[in-house]
């Protein structure tokens, strides 16, 4: 029987899209029935594969998107959104197979379907980037995703605080108001596929919030001001508002993590 740390790192190391996409839908239904053994012989790749024609680029060398309303603006903004989603598909990976052994059943189930998500939010944006003209790989990208996860990879704490508490967090802060141009566009089927990525990505908040609240409490340690902590030492960014009060408190994120932060 293949061990489930096997089958999560050749999805890691699937660099074409839609090969990972499929590696990821049949490993968690795998998981699900039960066929994978639940052991992990194998360490996780330092990087996963991504498509060899992708131009990766420092965040402040990005090319601008060009005039609102365009079709090379429409193009940019679903290409950062294919990117964004493509990645989250190996972050949820790297956190079942990376952490799993330590932090057991339920946790590698959460993250599986969280990659499974992201996999079906990344098949719909490419759809929508082919009726466009483009697909994913067409234009550059940056690295910051990655970096987080590479910045985490030796605590499991830390990735849950930077990860889903912070990056995917900030995705409930923005994609609504993306949704609204998108819809004032008159593109009612982009305008969809960005609320069901909205209630999902709900979903993988809360579950990172968790998990993170979980194994805070089971070290004794305050929820609250041990993320603030491992934000501070281990996120390169800031916390930047608006904020999406709402949809974080539906996550469990309350205003006691990032209020005093922001």
């Amino acid at each position: 029987m293949e061990t489930l740390g096997e089958a999560i790192r050749e999805a890691l190391l699937s660099g074409e899209p839609y090969d990972k996409v499929m590696r990821t839908r049949a490993l968690v239904r795998a998981f699900r029935a039960g066929r994978l053994a639940a052991r992990f012989p194998v360490p996780m790749p330092e990087r996963p594969a991504w498509p060899a024609a992708l131009q990766l680029l420092p965040p402040s060398q990005m090319p601008r998107r060009g005039k609102a309303g365009s079709q090379r603006t429409r193009i940019a903004l679903w290409h950062s959104l294919a990117h964004i989603e493509f990645v989250a598909i190996d972050l949820a990976l790297d956190m079942a197979g990376r952490f799993g052994a330590q932090m057991g059943h339920e946790f590698v189930g959460d993250f599986l379907s969280v990659a499974a998500d992201e996999a079906m939010h990344f098949a719909l944006i490419d759809r929508k980037l082919r009726t466009l003209g483009s697909h994913y790989g067409a234009l550059p990208a940056h690295d910051g995703l990655w970096e987080a996860a590479m910045e985490t990879r030796h605590d499991v704490a830390a990735r849950l605080a930077v990860v889903p508490m912070v990056l995917e967090a900030r995705g409930l802060d923005v994609t609504p108001a993306a949704r609204g141009r998108i819809a004032a566009q008159g593109d009612s089927h982009g305008a969809k596929i960005l609320s069901r990525i909205l209630d999902d990505e709900i979903r993988h908040v809360a579950a990172g919030t968790r998990h993170f609240v979980a194994l805070a409490n089971r070290n004794g340690r305050n929820p609250q001001k041990y993320w603030k902590n491992l934000v501070e030492t281990h996120f390169r960014g800031s916390l930047k508002p608006p904020f999406n009060d709402s949809a974080r408190e539906a996550a469990g994120l309350s205003l006691s993590f990032y209020g005093e932060v922001a």
